[in-house]
């Protein structure tokens, strides 16, 4: 049978009873016949709990301090599936991540994996045992402890699944899979059978909170099968009904998607905008200004520089919004006596939207159709970006959910691949 890879987020273990349910849906799952390799979270909120303890006795912690104590989350996670599943009559064995070993860079807080080292794993698999390995987490050169960030347990699951070569990776979630948009905005929202890897990528670093970024580059970077689903469903729900269903992330283009010219509609409340007024218009002022933020580690989205007019422009970029404070600091700091210019400025209150869609290839009219569809509702664009297969745009965030709303109206999304609008395949 097959090698296949769970993972499981903090909602699923978030209670004994759920932790009962998930081991009752491994076992499932092992009995079929399939070795299994399970990659949980910790339990619903206890991240933010331990973080917060950490904050109660240092304002600033430490970074690797820090790490040391989010990464013990996911190692009361794995050694309660490991009892559970033990109870089940399913042999079963726990490891930090230090203990495979997952292989990671000193970044705290951020760490990335470098390697995994499968031979314990795959002795344990041949042993018909049951491997949990915890998310989240695993040692840099120094031997240290390191985290890899929020949502880095689904980066651990695939990686996972790339070192053993596994057939296919499992994301079990509280949603059924990858919906057009957010049906929490437009109950009318649609879920996708099957999305590219191009196309997840895009809408998970558009805002789409279903996968986190750096699982969907991992799994494309390495070819690994992998299916977003429910863990919410019975545990005994059939396998075979199992296995096809949420949504499948795929490699490949086939005709079914070539009709649909937008996917998903993906929007992004957590962006802020600066603007650098007045600088001169020459040479070394986009690395002038831009380079200081990275030095200082922070991630710069949409950029966009304005006409030039009497050797003046206006420079301006997207941060997260949590790095906002600190990127106004460091142009403040670095910045204003190397560049000249007028004020900085910056704008806390706006948000970003795109259109995802790997149909943008073969069919033009696309950004004059969202552009058109924002004006009939009075929506300004301050910003926009482009790609082979996303158009993105920042407008206030006062009307994001209508800019949703309106655009995936706009382009049909709501009906099946391949529905026609005014006349435009959308």
């Amino acid at each position: 049978m097959a090698l296949i890879v769970h993972k499981y987020g903090g909602t699923s273990m978030g209670s004994p009873e759920r932790i009962r349910n998930v081991a009752a849906r491994v076992a499932k799952w092992h009995k079929a016949g399939h070795q299994m390799v399970v990659v949980p979270s910790a339990m619903a909120g206890e991240t933010n709990r331990l973080i917060a303890l950490a904050k109660e006795i240092d304002a600033d912690p430490d970074s690797r301090e820090l790490d040391m104590i989010a990464a013990t989350g996911e190692q009361v996670s794995v050694g309660l599936l490991a009892m559970a599943l033990k109870n089940c009559g399913v042999p079963a064995v726990s490891y930090a991540g230090w203990q495979v070993p997952v292989r990671t860079d000193n970044a705290f807080g951020k760490a990335r994996i470098m390697s995994i080292e499968a031979g314990r794993v795959l002795d344990d698999l041949a042993a018909g045992r049951v491997v949990i390995i915890t998310g989240f987490q695993g040692i840099d050169p120094g031997g240290n402890v390191t985290t890899l960030g929020r949502g880095g347990s689904d980066t651990s699951a695939v990686a996972v699944a790339a070192a053993l070569q596994a057939d296919e990776c499992l994301i079990f979630t509280d949603v059924d899979g990858v919906y057009t948009t957010d049906p929490r905005i437009v109950p009318e929202a649609r879920r996708m059978k099957k999305i590219t890897f191009e196309e997840m990528l895009e809408m998970a670093s558009l805002g789409s909170k279903v996968l986190q970024i750096r699982s969907v580059e991992f799994a494309g970077k390495y070819k690994v099968k992998t299916r977003v689903l429910s863990s919410l469903t019975p545990p005994d729900i059939d396998l075979a009904q199992e296995a096809v269903s949420g949504t499948l992330i795929t490699f490949e283009e086939d005709e079914t998607m070539e009709k649909a010219v937008i996917s998903g509609i993906a929007f992004n409340r957590d962006e802020a905008k600066i603007t650098v007024m007045r600088v001169p218009d020459r040479p070394g002022i986009a690395y002038l200004i831009l380079g200081s933020i990275a030095e200082a580690n922070i991630d710069v989205d949409m950029i966009i520089q304005n006409q030039s007019v009497d050797g003046l422009t206006d420079f301006s970029f997207t941060v997260h919004r949590n790095e906002y404070q600190k990127a106004l600091a460091v142009l403040e700091a670095k910045v204003r006596d190397q560049v000249g210019g007028g004020d900085i400025v910056g704008d806390t209150k706006i948000c970003k939207i795109s259109a995802v869609g790997i149909g943008m290839r073969s069919h033009v009219g696309i950004a004059s159709l969202m552009f058109r569809t924002l004006a009939d509702e009075g929506i300004n664009i301050q910003m926009i970006s482009t790609s082979e297969i996303k158009i993105s745009v920042v407008i206030e965030d006062k009307y994001m959910e209508l800019a949703v709303r309106a655009l995936h109206k706009g382009f049909g999304l709501e009906q099946q691949p391949g529905h026609v609008n005014d006349g435009e395949a959308v």
